[in-house]
């Protein structure tokens, strides 16, 4: 998922992240609002991890992340239309 993605579907991706990372707390999520740089620097604070490790840890999460269904998706597949063919 990229960023653009994440950020509109914070609620939702927020306990993702806790899961990932959890000495971060809810309140502390909700204040990142899905703000990669502020994620980021909260890694760095809670875990130590310099900027660019962080970084990486993060690119590296948000690319496993599943976009996403987009409407058509979650509508279910098409049914075709009956033929008639007499």
């Amino acid at each position: 998922m990229n960023w653009d993605e994440i950020s509109g579907s914070w609620t939702q991706i927020r306990g993702k992240a806790r899961e990932q990372w959890g000495e971060l707390t809810d309140s502390e999520l909700d204040q990142i609002g899905g703000r990669r740089d502020q994620l980021v620097g909260l890694l760095q604070q809670k875990y130590g991890h310099l900027r660019a490790a962080a970084e990486r840890e993060l690119d590296a999460w948000a690319g496993r992340l599943e976009p996403a269904p987009s409407t058509a998706a979650a509508a279910g597949p098409a049914v075709p239309a009956e033929r008639h063919d007499a």
